[in-house]
């Protein structure tokens, strides 16, 4: 007589965002990998948490997922009819997450690799710097799913890959490669595969090692300044420049190349 097997659900991550020190380097890590890392409200709500207030000592951090993506988006099985009023606040509530990770007290990278789809790619976004790996795919499938992003990708895609892109694949269902991907500016540093997390490292320890208030004016001012007129701009700009020079911080970095005990810039 045959043995019938019964159907067992794939194992949950018991947390599903974890968070490791590397010196002045936190790693943060989307840990769902059996369900490629798909958003749920849980996830959003820890890095909410995380990203509003750093632990001490950290200077700049890394987003990145476990197993073979980085995010397939958002959690479809935890969708839901909502009233007008309930899916707004929804909606808001992932808006103001990953605003404290554009406009949160760190630089932070994304480190990308497989699926960076709907949701994840919006996470993405968020980040300031991206890298991916070579293995990486990018889509915005909502119009195939019947639903529009939610997560702030309306308004943060278009500045990276244009309206023109963002409209084709969400029409479309149209998927980018990573090469392609890099060219159409979802990343700025392309990597072979598995070398993303590396790279993203790297990167985060050099923004580490650079002036606060600098790295505070990068992440707050400068996307204010390209939104404004010339004219705004370029008085906050002069506001903006004065500060951060003024820092104690910034007198002590600029003797310290005057003296020439820190290094010029040169080409790779």
């Amino acid at each position: 007589m045959a043995t019938r097997k019964t159907a067992t659900a794939a194992p949950r991550s018991a947390r599903p965002v974890t968070v490791r020190r590397d010196g002045e380097i936190a790693i943060v890590t989307l840990n769902r990998p059996e369900k490629r890392n798909a958003l749920g409200d849980d996830m959003v709500a820890l890095l909410d948490r995380f990203f509003a207030q750093p632990p001490a000592g950290v200077r700049a951090a890394v987003i990145t997922g476990a197993g073979t993506h980085f995010s397939a988006g958002l959690d479809l099985s935890t969708l839901r009819v909502r009233d007008v009023v309930e899916g707004m606040h929804h909606s808001r509530s992932w808006h103001i997450a990953f605003e404290k990770i554009q406009f949160g007290r760190i630089p932070v990278v994304a480190a990308m690799h497989g699926a960076v789809i709907g949701g994840g790619l919006e996470l993405a976004a968020a980040a300031h710097v991206r890298v991916a790996d070579e293995t990486v795919f990018y889509a915005l499938p909502e119009g195939q799913r019947g639903i529009f992003v939610g997560g702030g990708g309306s308004a943060r895609l278009p500045r990276l890959i244009g309206v023109a892109c963002m409209t084709d694949m969400m029409l479309t269902g149209r998927v980018y490669k990573a090469q392609e991907g890099a060219q159409r500016g979802f990343a700025q540093y392309l990597v072979p595969p598995g070398e993303a997390l590396g790279k993203a490292v790297e990167l985060a320890r050099k923004m580490a090692g650079n002036a606060g208030m600098t790295n505070y004016a990068v992440m707050h001012a400068l996307p204010r300044i390209a939104d404004s007129t010339q004219e705004i701009g370029l008085f906050t700009e002069s506001l903006i420049a004065t500060i951060a020079s003024s820092a104690p911080e910034a007198r002590e970095r600029v003797q310290a190349f005057l003296a020439g005990r820190a290094g010029k810039v040169k080409a790779d």
